[in-house]
C-alpha cells in the first residue's frame, strides 16, 4: 500500500491559535502560562500515525513543542517530549529519540516530578527507548525507578503497570535473566486480565513469552510451549478487534489495534503460523485504509 504523504503546510484550523512572540506586551506577559491542549495534540498525532504520515506527525510534534515553549507551558513541553520519545523510538531514529529523552528528564526535574506517577511514566518511556536501541542496563535502571513509584501509587488493574512489567521482561531476556523475565511476563498477564480491552496487550505479552522460551531453550525443545503461547495469542488478538467487538471501542482505538496487528504478524510468520500472520497483516491494512 502506498503511504500517504503530507506535502503542504499544517493547516491553522487544526490547531489552537498560535502565540506570536512579537505580540508580548510586557515582561510580565512572558511569565503567564498558556497551556496547550494535549488531548487535541494526541488526537491529531494519532490521526497522522493511523495513515502512516510520519513526516506530518513529526512536524505536528515540533509545532506544539514550539507552542508550549512560547506559552511558558513546561508541563505541555514535557508531555510533547514524551510523545517524541515514543515516535522516534518506533521510527528507529536513535539520536532524535535520546535528545527527547534528555529534554524530558530535564523538564521532569524542573517540574518536581521525580517521585510522581507522571515521572514514572516518563521513566518507562525512557527505558523503552533505551531497550529498543540495545542499552539494556540503562533501560533496567529506568524501569526500576518507575516500578517503585507505580507499585506505591497505581491499582492492580492499571494498564500502565502491565506495560511496565512487559517491558521489564524484554530487558531481562536481553540480559539472559530468563527466570526474572518469565516472572515479569506472568505479572503483566495477571494485570492485563483485569484491564478492559486488554486483549491486544495480552497477545503481545504471549508472543514475547514465546520469543523468551525460544531464546532460553531453543526451538526444538520449546516447540510445544511456543505453540501453546501462539494459539492463545491468536485467540486474544482476534477477540480484541474493536470494529468487530464494538463493546471494546471505548478502550481500544482502531488505529492502535491496527498497529498491534501489524506488529504481531511477523512473529506469527516466524513460527510458521502463516495463516495468522496473513490474517492480522491484512486486518491491519484494512483498518488503516478505512481510517485514511
Amino acid at each position: 500500500m502506498e503511504l500517504m504523504r503530507f506535502d503542504g503546510p499544517i493547516e491553522a484550523a487544526d490547531y489552537e491559535e498560535p502565540r506570536c512572540p512579537l505580540c508580548m506586551e510586557s515582561p510580565e506577559d512572558e511569565e503567564r502560562i498558556r497551556s496547550i491542549d494535549m488531548r487535541r495534540v494526541i488526537e491529531k498525532l494519532d490521526e497522522y500515525l493511523s495513515r502512516k504520515d510520519y513526516q506530518a506527525a513529526e512536524r505536528h510534534l515540533e509545532f506544539w513543542l514550539g507552542e508550549a515553549r512560547l506559552g511558558n507551558d513546561q508541563r505541555g513541553e514535557f508531555a510533547v517530549r514524551g510523545e517524541q520519545i515514543g515516535f522516534f523510538r518506533k521510527r528507529g531514529e536513535e539520536a532524535k529519540c535520546f535528545s527527547a529523552v534528555s529534554e524530558a528528564l530535564r523538564l521532569l526535574g524542573k517540574l518536581g516530578y521525580e517521585e510522581s506517577v507522571s515521572g514514572a511514566t516518563c521513566y518507562v518511556n525512557c527505558g523503552t527507548a533505551a531497550q529498543a536501541f540495545g542499552r539494556s542496563e540503562q533501560a533496567m535502571d529506568f524501569f526500576e525507578r518507575a516500578k517503585a513509584i507505580y507499585d506505591a501509587n497505581l491499582p492492580e488493574k492499571d494498564a500502565r503497570l502491565g506495560g511496565l512489567y512487559n517491558n521489564m521482561a524484554l530487558t531481562c531476556v536481553a540480559e539472559k535473566r530468563f527466570g526474572e523475565a518469565h516472572a515479569c511476563y506472568k505479572r503483566a498477564l495477571q494485570i492485563m486480565e483485569k484491564v478492559p480491552g486488554g486483549e491486544p496487550e495480552r497477545a503481545i505479552t504471549l508472543l514475547n513469552m514465546a520469543n523468551a522460551v525460544e531464546a532460553e531453550h531453543g526451538m526444538e525443545k520449546a516447540e510445544k510451549k511456543i505453540e501453546q503461547l501462539l494459539d492463545e495469542a491468536e485467540t486474544l488478538l482476534a477477540a480484541g478487534d474493536p470494529l468487530i467487538h464494538p463493546e471494546l471501542s471505548e478502550y481500544v482505538a482502531p488505529g492502535y489495534y491496527a498497529f498491534v496487528c501489524e506488529s504481531c504478524a511477523p512473529t506469527f510468520g516466524y513460527y510458521g503460523y502463516f495463516l495468522a500472520a496473513n490474517r492480522f497483516a491484512d486486518r491491519a491494512k484494512e483498518i488503516t485504509e478505512q481510517l485514511t
